[in-house]
């Protein structure tokens, strides 16, 4: 590689990590234990990510934002062609050291696409497909960075350990996502506990009383996700593991608050101050549970 070449790699990777730094908040825990390399090729992963998510939650028109989300399609099948784009260049050179199966892209794009057109969950399982294009992907996305023993094994798990980090996030915005009108828990489920979803006046989750035990319950089942997906960690190496476990613990710790107190997402996101993520990233770093 020419000197030229090395510091356009280096600059697409720069970009990379800045988009990480800026927008992945809880992410950064973790991330930030890698290796280098692993580091830079992760960025390079939850940079496209953040770009595909950023045009579904974005403000313009539906229709702009299913354009852009095929035009996002059509850029990564052509991965490894030339480009301008510094995502694109930084993931074309991580995806050609390591196992990343950037087909995985494609299922996220699914799951935004599923935002935009506002779709509602009927069952449970509908919810789960949900969960496993928009953040199961990103967990096996992961997966070829951390480069374990047994990918066949390890694939499952950490499709299991993002459906559970996408069922803390459903909980944790109930309010700001009503607000958008998107509504994620599963109808057959509110319908049988006569629950309809709306807003109070003050903008807040209305509850009669039922909410509480429903969102409780919900948050039980979210942790029999978590305990499939951790099995994930003794199968990575030690700062894999390492970066896993403080992503997972953060969101882990933010369900057992809910579930605590489920009521408050009704009024309030519920957070962990920064000084509490330091602490779980450093005792995942330590070989802690998350």
């Amino acid at each position: 590689m020419s000197d030229s070449s090395a510091r356009r790699l280096d600059a697409a990777y720069a970009t990379c990590e800045r988009i990480m730094t800026h927008a992945a908040r809880n992410f950064s825990y973790g991330i930030r234990l890698l290796p280098p390399e692993k580091r830079r090729a992760l960025s390079a992963v939850y940079a496209l990510a953040r770009r595909i998510d950023d045009i579904g939650d974005g403000d313009l028109s539906d229709h702009e934002k299913l354009r852009l989300l095929d035009d996002v399609r059509n850029s990564i099948k052509r991965l490894g062609e030339p480009t301008d784009d510094p995502v694109f260049i930084a993931l074309a050179d991580a995806a050609s050291k390591l196992p990343i199966p950037t087909e995985a892209f494609f299922e996220l794009i699914e799951g935004c696409e599923l935002d935009v057109r506002q779709t509602r969950y009927p069952s449970f399982p509908d919810l789960v497909h949900y969960c496993r294009c928009v953040a199961g992907s990103i967990g096996r996305l992961s997966i070829g960075v951390f480069e374990p023993g047994d990918m066949a094994a390890a694939e499952p798990l950490a499709d299991s350990l993002g459906i559970a980090l996408q069922l803390t996030n459903i909980l944790r915005d109930i309010r700001e996502d009503l607000r958008r009108g998107r509504i994620y828990l599963p109808l057959d489920e509110l319908e049988a506990a006569g629950i309809e979803l709306r807003l109070d006046p003050s903008g807040n989750v209305a509850d009669d009383g039922r909410l509480g035990d429903f969102l409780r319950d919900q948050a039980v089942r979210a942790e029999k996700w978590y305990a499939r997906g951790l099995a994930l960690l003794p199968m990575l190496d030690h700062r894999s593991a390492a970066c896993v476990g403080a992503m997972a613990g953060i969101y882990h710790r933010i369900l057992a608050r809910i579930a605590k107190n489920p009521t408050s997402v009704l009024r309030e996101r519920v957070s962990l101050p920064p000084w509490e993520k330091t602490l779980l990233a450093l005792r995942a770093l330590t070989g802690g549970r998350p």
